[in-house]
């Protein structure tokens, strides 16, 4: 239910994105155009409240309205923030935890309700989807400066070029020297891609990268450490990994 969402949420984002490319892969926009995909994001939410109510769950039902007001909100946000150069850590972090992470909490408590756990397991998997959906985001943060973009199947830099102020921009305009916070600062502004391998540099030398790796694993500790309730089983293990992976991935 909660993929069904998400998918809907990318074929409207596509319908504004100027990119043709989402993960390396044509967006459904550039294939079929904007009509069919608007088209086709209303019809897999409409698919998703079918399912909900299948369900039979109110709790469900109001967890998934719930997570995708958040989401909608947290779309909002970031489109304010593009181009905001001056935006603080916290600020941003919000928008991960609204946009990205929120996704991963309603996955995780919506485990936990079908599964009939108590409120305690409920919470703590809610808190585990939380913090592992914001080191993931975090991660993705990351590699738009450090990965391949053969393995990420993303263009390094689209992020700038939308300018959307991430993690590792923001650390390099706060603790960078004046000429790297000030060509970062333009880029973000201008939402400008033209000066990548300057602002790549930068980002580099800085020690941006190491920063922001530095919350996301500290994210994932964070969610792993949520998981504390939860009895031994191979169940946990897997959700351990997990959250080990969402750090450790090149992709």
């Amino acid at each position: 239910m909660v993929e069904f969402i998400h998918t809907a949420t990318l074929l409207h984002d596509d319908v504004v994105d100027e990119s043709s490319l989402r993960r390396g892969r044509d967006t459904a926009n550039a294939v079929f155009g904007n009509p069919a995909s608007v088209l086709v994001g209303d019809f897999l939410y409409s698919r998703a409240f079918q399912i909900m109510v299948g369900v039979g769950s109110m709790r469900v039902m109001q967890v998934l309205a719930d997570a995708t007001n958040v989401i909608a909100e947290g779309e909002v946000l970031q489109l304010m923030n593009c181009r905001n150069a001056d935006i603080e850590v916290d600020a941003y972090l919000r928008v991960i935890r609204y946009k990205t992470a929120k996704l991963f909490e309603a996955a995780g408590r919506l485990g936990a309700i079908l599964g009939e756990a108590g409120p305690e397991i409920e919470e703590a998997m809610a808190a585990y989807g939380m913090h592992i959906g914001t080191a993931f985001q975090l991660i993705d943060d990351v590699l738009d400066y450090s990965g391949q973009e053969a393995e990420t199947g993303k263009h390094l830099g689209d992020d700038l070029a939308e300018g959307k102020p991430t993690l590792p921009l923001i650390h390099v305009i706060q603790h960078g020297n004046p000429q790297q916070a000030a060509l970062v600062r333009g880029a973000i502004e201008n939402a400008s891609s033209d000066s990548f391998a300057e602002v790549l540099a930068a980002v580099r030398s800085s020690g941006a990268l190491d920063v922001a790796r530095r919350h996301g694993v500290a994210e994932a500790e964070m969610a792993k450490a949520a998981l504390a309730p939860l009895p031994d089983s191979k169940f946990r293990e897997t959700l351990l990994q997990l959250a080990d992976f969402a750090v450790q991935r090149s992709f």
